[in-house]
């Protein structure tokens, strides 16, 4: 059997210009990086004129060593929709590269359902993460330079926020003490490192509508605060228009295909454990603009990207998802009943029916709490048995939802048409879409919406800490800003050790911290980091190159 990077490399890409057209796009919107990446220049938004077509949101159950396939059944869903004819568009993040050289792989698709060059887009791709961690290190290097040359802001160093980045997996840079060396050498102080995908810098690209939107959100961002607790920003530091000239080309959308040739956007990569999870507003609204059916994908499990895509960003960019689609596995869903690993290839009807309540949640949250239309997609292994899909179905059917088997991993489009039908179906459908919360309740009440409505814990809990950064940040009129949760993708819960339903817990925040220029508040709760670090054996170790520039070992 061929591994993801060696069916990608075996599939003939069609010529970019030739996707630009598929998409209708206009050859003078279009910036090519070789053949087969372009971006797309953003006054295309302000020149087609054409209705936006159905927003399709890809979710899924809550994550598990087991896999779900997210990505796979969104790539596969958008060339399914081809494959009944529709005109679909398919909208991605970028994957990080933390990840692709850490545990978790890259996040291109697999099977007969990928984004391509699968290489390219996991390996830097057309340079943007690049470009943000120069912004985001720009605003640091900006910032301690301001507090050498006299500090004429009054920053006080142990109430600076604003942290270095960089994209890669690194625990040792967590927390650094700099500025060492003498009096030419900077001030020295704490100081530590996020992963790029974590940073401020990033949502506020994925956020931004225009240039001139992008620099008023860049000159908000807060990075310290003063003695005498006043906020001092971007813009007090004059970074923000240096920051913007950095950004300028990483804000326009990238241009690949799928294996099958359907246009897809590829654009900005926020983890959704630790930030927003989703991708550019950009890239999405040039889906809606190009496609008649605009699929496109939160996050980890629906508790996190979904509730994000749908309080956060669909907030501010005024999109009305029409369908949405959470995907699971058999597999997984008897991992949270309990199952090991290595035993999920033996029918176990008990089990799966005791993990069936994490599925049964995530659906319940999507058509009773934000009222959408909701199809189940069931990522199809070839051990699972019919008994297993069955019971799936009919737990399903209990809450009103239908079931698609999506079989794309091995059939590509062909295999994603039941689902396509389906999603087509349910877009037709009316619906009452709705937030968890309204921006008017105070951080608590917001808090407490989320972790009771979404998560069905039994209560949130505030630190002494986040209690007084609440205060703070109220009084600082930040207080009507939504809420960006960083948890564990591993469980409804802020403890990863809680699978399947839990209920009854506390989610307990430990600190509060605002990203005015992405417009949220961050609330970090557990032991979440926004670090990673490596594993034992990270993926890097089979990761190679060969004489020809072809590499090997990527999945």
């Amino acid at each position: 059997m061929m591994t993801d990077i060696e069916i990608a490399q075996s599939c003939e890409m069609k010529n970019i210009r030739e996707i630009a057209k598929t998409a209708g796009v206009d050859e003078k919107y279009l910036e090519q990086y070789g053949n087969y990446k372009a971006k797309i220049d953003y006054n295309m938004f302000q020149e087609v004129d054409r209705p936006d077509g159905k927003l399709i949101l890809v979710t899924a159950i809550t994550p598990t060593p087991a896999g779900e396939g997210k990505t796979t059944t969104t790539v596969g869903l958008a060339d399914g929709l081809r494959k009944i004819g529709k005109n679909s568009v398919v909208a991605l993040r970028e994957p990080s590269l933390g990840p692709v050289f850490g545990v978790k792989g890259g996040a291109a698709g697999g099977g007969y359902a990928q984004v391509v060059p699968m290489e390219d887009i996991n390996l830097h791709f057309t340079g943007d993460f690049h470009a943000i961690g120069a912004a985001n290190n720009l605003l640091a290097a900006m910032l301690d330079n301001h507090i050498q040359q006299g500090n004429q802001l009054g920053i006080d160093v142990k109430k600076i926020t604003w942290k270095r980045c960089v994209d890669m997996n690194d625990r040792q840079l967590r927390n650094v003490i700099d500025g060492l060396g003498g009096r030419m050498q900077g001030v020295p102080r704490e100081d530590g490192f996020d992963i790029t995908v974590a940073s401020e810098v990033m949502a506020v690209l994925c956020l931004a509508t225009s240039i001139t939107d992008l620099k008023e959100r860049l000159g908000r961002m807060v990075v310290a605060y003063t003695y005498d607790d006043k906020p001092v920003t971007a813009n007090d530091l004059k970074a923000a228009g240096a920051m913007a000239a950095l950004l300028k080309d990483a804000l326009k959308p990238n241009l690949v295909q799928t294996l099958e040739g359907t246009p897809a956007f590829i654009h900005g990569g926020p983890f959704a454990n630790i930030a927003h999870g989703c991708n550019s507003i950009m890239a999405t609204k040039a889906a809606l603009k190009l496609g008649d059916y605009a699929v496109t994908e939160a996050g980890f499990g629906a508790d996190l990207g979904a509730e994000k895509f749908l309080d956060i960003k669909c907030r501010m960019a005024g999109l009305k998802p029409s369908a949405v689609v959470v995907v699971a596995t058999v597999r997984a869903l008897k991992h949270h009943g309990g199952v090991a690993k290595a035993d999920l290839g033996v029918e176990n009807l008990e089990a799966l029916e005791k993990g069936l309540p994490n599925l049964l949640r995530h659906v319940e949250n999507i058509t009773t709490v934000f009222k959408l239309p909701c199809v189940v997609a069931i990522n199809r292994f070839p051990l699972d048995t019919e008994a297993e899909l069955a019971l799936i179905e009919s737990k399903c059917k209990e809450l009103g939802v239908n079931v698609a088997l999506s079989e794309v991993w091995g059939k590509g489009g062909e295999g994603g048409k039941a689902l396509a039908e389906e999603v087509v179906r349910l877009c037709e459908l009316p619906n009452d879409f709705q937030n968890t919360y309204e921006l008017d309740a105070t951080i608590e009440e917001k808090l407490e919406a989320i972790v009771t409505k979404i998560y069905r814990g039994a209560k949130v809990e505030l630190t002494a800490n986040a209690k007084k950064q609440a205060k703070q940040l109220t009084e600082l009129g930040y207080g009507n800003c939504p809420i960006c949760m960083a948890k564990t993708q591993y469980s409804f819960s802020d403890n990863q050790a809680l699978l399947g339903a839990p209920e009854g817990f506390t989610v307990t925040v430990r600190n509060l911290k605002i990203s005015a220029g992405a417009g949220f508040i961050v609330a970090l709760t557990g032991d979440i980091m926004t670090m990673p670090g490596l594993p034992k054996v990270p993926s890097a170790e089979k990761i190679d190159v060969d004489e020809n520039g072809k590499i090997t070992g990527l999945f």
